[in-house]
Formats: structure tokens, C-alpha cells, sequence
């Protein structure tokens, strides 16, 4: 099951969470500056130990001071490579396998590849929407995936995406997208 939720990633329940990163585990959105500064500082110390990656990998830790127990980074650019399509779906590929490997049946996903000067939000989705089914159809864990947003914008385009690839999820795709119905925390359900 897939869920677009507009919400702050911090406070969000999960076994996991899933975030880009750059190659230096710099946040890539200001998204992500947010959920690591909510993580205080054994995130930061836990990432500069593992060391610089390469696009399209992807790395488990502790999720610091935040309410779960795994957060997995996903490297979806560096300073040679910038985000594309190839390298969110590398990114996110990878960081499935992780969630797989230490079996977590539910897992929250920022969006990757958004952002000023990458993927516009309808291609990232896209590009996730797809990954996620292909992974989800063939593996056990996660059973469940939120999709956490940082705007309308992107809980638009996300709904979109779901909604053309005829995909189960909690929006309803006889909903018009402009009026979406919402939950008291803020997601989308039919």
C-alpha cells in the first residue's frame, strides 16, 4: 500500500525513514536539513564515519533523536553527478533493498530529486511511483510506504502519478486532484 501524506518527515511513525542525500550526506532540500537537525548530532556523527558514497547507493543508520528506529540514505548526487532520472531510481532502488534486508513493513519516503535545479516534481514521482511499484510486487518488506511531501504541489503530483499507474494507495483517483480530501493529520485518503 502506498499513502501520500503532506507532512513534517520528523514527526512521522515508521519503522524507517527514507531520505536523499548528496554524497557528503549534505541534505539536498530544505526538507532534509529540517529532519536532520531534528536528529541532532549522533546522525551527523554516524554519517561522516561511513565516509563519502557514490551515486545510487545507499546506507542504513540510527535515526538519532527522531521518533524511528532506522533512517536509510539514499546518495542521489554528488559533485560530479548531478540528480537525474537515472540516479533517483538507482537511489531509491537501493534503499528498498536496504528496507528489504532489515525488514521493515513500513517505511516513510520523502521524494527524491526535488528540489531548485533537479527533477521537477511530476518526473521524480514518476520515477518513484514506478520503482516502488516494481519493488513492491516482488518483495516482502516494505508492505507499507508513505510518501511524505513538503507541499501541495508535490502531494499533487505524487496523487497524479499513483492515480495513472492504476496503483492501490489511499488516494482515490475519482477525486478531483485540486480538492483532495484530508485527514485530521493531513493525508490523503479515499
Amino acid at each position: 500500500m502506498i499513502s501520500i501524506r503532506l507532512a513534517d518527515l520528523a514527526e512521522v511513525r515508521a519503522a524507517g525513514v527514507v531520505r536523499p542525500v548528496s554524497a557528503e550526506w549534505q541534505a539536498v532540500t530544505s526538507a532534509m536539513r529540517r529532519l536532520e537537525m531534528a536528529a541532532g548530532p549522533t546522525l551527523d556523527e554516524q554519517c561522516s564515519r561511513l565516509g563519502e558514497l557514490p551515486v545510487g547507493s545507499a546506507a542504513i543508520t540510527t535515526a538519532g533523536d527522531l521518533p524511528f528506529q532506522f533512517m536509510v540514505h539514499a546518495v542521489v548526487r554528488s559533485c560530479d553527478e548531478q540528480v537525474s532520472a537515472s540516479s533517483v531510481r538507482r537511489a531509491l532502488r537501493n534503499a528498498l533493498r536496504r528496507t528489504e534486508e532489515w525488514g521493515m513493513e513500513d517505511i516513510a519516503i520523502a521524494p527524491f530529486g526535488t528540489g531548485a535545479g533537479n527533477l521537477d516534481a511530476d518526473d521524480a514521482a514518476r520515477v518513484m511511483i514506478e520503482v516502488l511499484h516494481e519493488h513492491m510486487n516482488s518483495a516482502r518488506y516494505p508492505g507499507r510506504v508513505e510518501i511524505v511531501v513538503d507541499s501541495e504541489y508535490e502531494r499533487e503530483a505524487f496523487a497524479r502519478q499513483l492515480a495513472a499507474q492504476a496503483l492501490p494507495s489511499l488516494y482515490d483517483p475519482g477525486e478531483d486532484v485540486g480538492e483532495p480530501q484530508h485527514g485530521s493529520n493531513g493525508e490523503t485518503a479515499s
